[in-house]
């Protein structure tokens, strides 16, 4: 609730998004972290503390502009109290598990404070400009993470990211999807580490797969050795890692093949990310079965005589347009010979193929404009050069 509200109140919102840390407690609007001078003339960190003037869930003009805090008196430079703030010095239970020490009385000009980000910050820099001439490196903006409640968001801490960049309601074009990786290898790892950056409500991951000490030079991140000596199912592998920031992903430890594809009943996207095969063509039949929308991301890497060249392929298919799709992906297994399966030093493909069929994906949900609305592209390596096709 107390994050609902944050979010619904603009003058808390720009508090938070401005890198303050907010807490809402007991009815009170709590500033942590607030550089101040104390009578040894050290710099400490103390709590501004308000009450909360409330039309709901939303927050009002403050019913009062006096403001208490938690820590010793604020001094200044010279170690004496600053004496023009002080209104009341004693100990005082605002509420449960909350205590405060001080009361400071500063009323603007106008009278009153017009909203809850005025009045903090103000008794902000009247507090912490004597810690900050001291030293220039203290700042109450301290961008502390902020935790989510279990049931109000997919993501462990609050996407501050979309609300300071004011995005939030592009990102919740996101929300409620249930997305589906069938591969979850080079590309499918790092087209992962994209997708669970969005409020999707759940990210189904399939692959029978361990994943062993040449996956992770292609994967996000560093493996601890310790992890790959337990020789995890790529699944619970990710599925570990990408918890720490979503709620919502679901490990799946085998391949969807022609007989369990039925699973993929009730996906909004899928992600198609292993190699070519009869397998995978009995996927696409069932795909398109289904109704649902996909990505088919692949890449080829040849071994030239003065280097590598290679393609990274991202091929669409959508309720409006699928009948390009068997021109445009391999269906034929791949041979032993095959230098993506024994070159294990092409992570920054893999990155780039995700990316593209990520952004993709957020071009069908108008996340971002699509003005080609193609339904394959290819990036050649060799000439750094892509190229649309198949447009609607």
């Amino acid at each position: 609730m107390s994050q609902q509200l944050i979010s619904r109140s603009p003058d808390l919102k720009r508090l938070r998004d401005e890198g303050y840390d907010i807490e809402i407690r007991a009815g009170h609007l709590l500033v942590h972290g607030i550089p101040y001078v104390n009578s040894s003339h050290s710099v400490a960190k103390g709590t501004l503390v308000s009450t909360l003037t409330l039309a709901g869930d939303v927050t009002c003009t403050p019913g009062t502009h006096l403001a208490y805090f938690i820590g010793e008196h604020p001094c200044n430079m010279d170690g004496s109290e600053i004496a023009q703030i002080r209104h009341d010095t004693r100990a005082q239970t605002l509420g449960e598990n909350l205590v405060v020490h001080h009361s400071f009385s500063s009323k603007p000009v106008s009278g009153a404070y017009s909203n809850y980000h005025e009045k903090m910050t103000t008794y902000a820099t009247i507090l912490s400009s004597p810690a900050h001439a001291i030293d220039p490196t203290v700042t109450a903006k301290t961008f502390a993470p902020i935790a989510t409640d279990e049931g109000d968001s997919v993501f462990v801490y609050l996407d501050t990211a979309s609300s300071r960049a004011g995005i939030g309601a592009l990102s919740a074009r996101f929300a409620g999807e249930r997305v589906a990786f069938i591969g979850i290898g080079g590309t499918g790892s790092y087209t992962l580490d994209l997708v669970a950056k969005t409020p999707v409500k759940e990210i189904h991951l399939f692959d029978g797969d361990k994943f062993l000490q040449h996956n992770a030079f292609r994967a996000p991140g560093a493996a601890p050795i310790e992890r790959l000596r337990q020789a995890p199912y790529k699944v619970h592998y990710f599925r570990d890692v990408y918890s720490a920031i979503h709620r919502g992903i679901i490990a799946h430890p085998y391949d969807i093949t022609e007989e369990n594809a039925g699973e993929l009943a009730g996906m909004s996207f899928v992600f198609l990310c292993i190699d070519g095969g009869s397998s995978k063509k009995a996927i696409v039949a069932r795909l398109e079965a289904l109704g649902i929308s996909f990505v088919d991301a692949g890449l080829g890497v040849e071994l030239g005589e003065e280097g590598l060249l290679g393609l990274v392929r991202v091929t669409t298919s959508t309720l409006e347009k699928r009948d390009h799709v068997r021109t445009r992906v391999s269906f034929a297994d791949a041979g032993s010979d095959d230098l993506y399966r024994n070159n294990i030093q092409i992570a920054d493909l893999n990155a780039l193929n995700a990316a593209l069929a990520v952004i993709k994906w957020k071009k069908l949900r108008g996340f971002y404009l699509d003005l080609d609305r193609e339904h394959h592209a290819i990036y050649t390596l060799s000439g750094n050069v892509l190229i649309n096709d198949d447009k609607l």
